[in-house]
């Protein structure tokens, strides 16, 4: 009894004298113009040395993939293979860039080519089109419409290959790059200790771990021009957004959004404002393209029976009046209480 008395007394000091201490975690921001828009990263560290060197690696992140995959920079490794279109060569590509094809390739299927990587000559005639404010004619649409084609683009996955079956064919990733990009500037945060992070760029966002003792990161999700805001909760997840709210082009009473449907190679006239609650930012970032593609009832079938998988769009109907449609993972993900 004695000797159980003074192991309960012998712990009992050692607990009390024993240093328990805890550093407070605080919150860090950074942010660099990447992708031709401004990329920001929020972190909570106990460290801010710690937190900005692991910011500046996961901006080099993106900084390497932005070279690869831009169709703007003739140089990058998307430029080269586009080049190399109609000429019977199946070239080997690095894993970022066949891991975005592959995705694509996978979506492009799922929405019969509603969201198509090899759609950039009908993108690129329709961007000169916002720049000289007027739409292309006819024949020069179907031109280049004719050019893509997401089945004549094949994927080697053993070999890393890829290869571009038509003359004049060139990718854009567009829909899917930047949140590629977002997941991996994330994926080097984690590995460099900080788990409790949030990367946006966009109008796109993907979360880790949540800041201490909060249920999540707030997200503000915007609404047509006379809706409100919406406020969520996200962790370990990403929204994409994705509509023609400041992206357009307005000619003779009619509004062309900066978004395309690849099937049609017109730029869309609907005004959409679509939200996608998804694992990860590709996945959020291209389905939310595709949706504003082909709509509100088809699309919402892309997100059904994933609880994974969270979409809502608003659209102005017939009377100009918006309207609203989501499923339900989307209709129950945890709010903000106001």
């Amino acid at each position: 009894m004695i000797m159980n008395l003074y192991r309960y007394y012998l712990l009992l000091v050692l607990f009390c004298c024993t240093a328990v201490h805890f550093v407070a975690q605080e919150r860090y921001e950074f942010s660099r113009p990447l992708m031709g828009m401004a990329f920001r990263i929020v972190i909570y560290s106990e460290d801010a040395s710690v937190a900005k060197k692991a910011s500046e690696i996961a901006f080099d992140r993106v900084a390497v993939i932005n070279a690869i995959m831009s169709d703007y920079d003739p140089s990058s490794e998307l430029s080269k293979l586009s080049d190399l279109a109609g000429s019977g060569t199946a070239a080997r590509i690095s894993n970022d860039l066949f891991q975005v094809l592959q995705s694509g390739q996978i979506l492009a299927g799922k929405s019969n080519g509603a969201f198509d990587v090899t759609a950039g000559a009908v993108t690129r005639l329709w961007r000169r089109a916002r720049s000289l404010k007027r739409v292309p004619p006819e024949d020069v649409i179907n031109n280049a419409k004719n050019s893509s084609g997401f089945r004549y683009l094949k994927l080697n996955k053993s070999q890393k290959t890829a290869e571009l079956f038509k003359s004049g064919m060139r990718l854009d990733l567009g829909g899917i790059a930047k949140g590629y990009a977002l997941d991996e500037a994330l994926k080097v945060l984690r590995n460099n200790g900080l788990p409790r992070a949030l990367v946006s760029a966009g109008g796109d966002i993907v979360a880790g771990e949540p800041p201490v003792g909060k249920q999540g990161w707030k997200i503000a999700l915007l609404g047509l021009s006379d809706s409100k805001t919406e406020y969520i909760w996200l962790k370990d997840c990403a929204v994409a957004t994705s509509g023609d709210l400041f992206q357009f082009l307005e000619l003779e009473g009619k509004r062309y959004s900066h978004i395309i449907d690849p099937r049609t190679g017109m730029a869309i006239s609907e005004q959409r404002l679509v939200h996608v609650l998804a694992p990860n930012a590709m996945l959020a970032d291209s389905l939310a393209t595709t949706i504003s593609v082909i709509g509100q009832k088809k699309g919402l079938l892309l997100v059904a029976g994933d609880t994974r998988l969270g979409g809502r769009v608003a659209f102005r109907n017939k009377f100009g009046q918006v309207e609203e449609v989501s499923n339900q993972v989307f209709q129950t993900w945890p709010r903000v209480a106001e």
